[in-house]
């Protein structure tokens, strides 16, 4: 019997993808079939001989799964979310491209993909005017000299580092009233020593903490809080991700009502329908005031109740 593999370093080996992300990308879309079956999980062992198939079961072809987690917290905002529609934008860790073929889809004028690794951006966005690739450079290094002209919109969605990092560089880097929709990954916020089995942050006090750590951050730095909504999908290992929106030079929209704020897109999100059978009303107002304690917010008015 040939020595099994793994399917994501096979479909590499095929040229079928050009990384291991790009094949996992395309796995947890549900575009890789393996003799038939649907794959789901990047580590599925296979034998070299079994037959591999890429469907197109994504009908908008977009770069990547990530590009939905964007296009739902769009949506979630809706009119009082960011303007795309002829901006310059950055794309902060953009990966295979998902939040960049969003952006131009919308209408932005341009967009600099920046992201630590190397040939991973889809080819066609590559190939695209309206796109300049920042290959190998490290988004806590960026410079404004970097990305010009001024970007007027930052997107982010990074990995393996707490955002409280990078806003420096990007603020800096951003035109005076800039506007941001950043992913925050309560996993890589809250430290290793308080992250459940497989990496994954469970408990749902934490992930408002972590929100609000960034939040807080991210006011030191002039940017007013507009917004928070949750990632539609949840990152590889379960993980539940969450977006800032936020504008440089403005008010903060929330201000003491971030908590609240914050509760509610965790309620919103894949977090609170996986608890809303096993966790109370008065658990969820427990943990909220236990939160609230820690951060600069007080319970108030919810998002939700902002972006309708």
């Amino acid at each position: 019997m040939a020595k099994l593999t793994r399917i994501d370093a096979e479909l590499v080996r095929r040229g079928l993808a050009r990384s291991r992300a790009e094949a996992t990308e395309l796995i947890h879309a549900g575009k890789v079939l393996l003799d038939k079956n649907v794959v789901t999980k990047p580590s599925r062992q296979m034998d070299p001989a079994q037959a591999i198939v890429i469907t197109e079961t994504n009908r908008d072809n977009y770069a990547s799964r990530g590009a939905y987690k964007l296009i739902g917290a769009l949506d979630y905002l809706g009119d009082f979310g960011p303007t795309i529609k002829g901006v310059r934008a950055l794309d902060a860790g953009a990966s295979t491209g998902g939040f960049t073929d969003v952006l131009l889809r919308r209408g932005a004028q341009s967009v600099v993909a920046v992201d630590v690794g190397y040939g991973q951006l889809a080819w066609r966005l590559r190939e695209d005017p309206r796109v300049t690739v920042l290959e190998r450079t490290n988004v806590r290094n960026l410079q404004p000299e970097m990305v010009a002209p001024t970007p007027q919109l930052v997107v982010g969605d990074l990995s393996f580092i707490s955002l409280t990092l990078v806003l420096p560089a990007l603020v800096e880097c951003a035109a005076p009233d800039a506007e941001f929709l950043l992913m925050v990954k309560p996993q890589f916020e809250i430290g290793k020593e308080r992250l459940g089995s497989g990496g994954v942050v469970r408990d749902l006090a934490d992930h408002v903490e972590t929100v609000a750590k960034v939040a807080d951050c991210a006011r030191s730095l002039g940017l007013g809080i507009q917004a928070v909504a949750p990632s539609p999908l949840p990152g590889p290992a379960g993980n539940v991700e969450y977006f800032l929106y936020m504008k440089r030079g403005a008010e903060d929209a929330l201000d003491e009502n971030l908590t609240e704020a914050i509760w509610d897109a965790v309620r919103s999100g894949p977090a609170g329908s996986a608890n809303s059978a096993t966790e109370s009303a008065e658990t969820v107002e427990e943990k909220s005031i236990s939160v609230t304690r820690k951060t600069t917010g007080q319970v108030g008015t919810t998002v939700k109740e902002q972006v309708r």
